[in-house]
């Protein structure tokens, strides 16, 4: 393995690892918030992906590029369809007379 590639692989774990102990000390009343908050974040992950992707250096390049880019914008429109049901919770429901 050349050294960017563990590198790469050192910071993906540590990543992963932080990641996954900040989001399981959140409670759980507080993950829906989140979620329409980091729609933001993932949005930067299409673009990386994007770039990931277009960068054509080998294949597997291109497949995990395009993985990528359809993980994040599942992660981007799930997180939208989440905060528009949240959002449609706190309307006033509308009398029939």
């Amino acid at each position: 393995m050349t050294d960017a590639l563990l590198a790469a692989l050192f910071v993906f774990v540590l990543a992963s690892f932080i990641g996954f102990e900040v989001i399981n000390k959140v409670p759980p009343t507080l993950h829906t918030p989140l979620m329409s908050g980091s729609n933001a974040i993932s949005g930067i992950a299409v673009l990386g992906a994007i770039v990931a992707a277009g960068a054509r250096e080998t294949n597997i390049s291109v497949i995990l590029g395009l993985i990528s880019v359809v993980l994040a914008t599942v992660n981007v429109v799930g997180g939208f369809l989440v905060t528009d049901r949240m959002l449609q919770m706190f309307k006033k429901k509308e009398i029939k007379a």
